[in-house]
């Protein structure tokens, strides 16, 4: 979808002036709003922006002082893929021993 915002041209000029251009800032405003108030996901604003790794959607929030959402399942899910990892490790070692 295209969506056309019609801004003051001393207000876009701030815009430049920080070396941005206006049309990128407002979309990445658009997406850094959209994480913080929970409507988008990391992967939408990463898609949305067109990023191509998940560190730069981490840099973009951390300039916008935006904290990732990450949880206490989020830990949890990481705890067990690691444990999965170790255990399939282990396995390997010992099946080459």
């Amino acid at each position: 979808m295209q969506v056309t915002v019609t801004i003051p041209d001393d207000l876009a000029a701030q815009f430049a002036a920080a070396g941005k251009d206006p049309a990128r800032a407002a979309l990445e405003a658009l997406a850094v709003e959209g994480y913080r108030t929970q409507r988008l996901t990391e992967a939408e604003v990463k898609r949305m922006l067109g990023y191509g790794t998940r560190m730069q959607v981490h840099a973009l929030l951390k300039e916008h002082d935006v904290y990732l959402n990450y949880t206490v399942e989020h830990l949890q899910q990481d705890i067990a893929a690691s444990d999965r990892f170790l255990a399939q490790r282990a396995d390997r070692e010992s099946q080459t021993k």
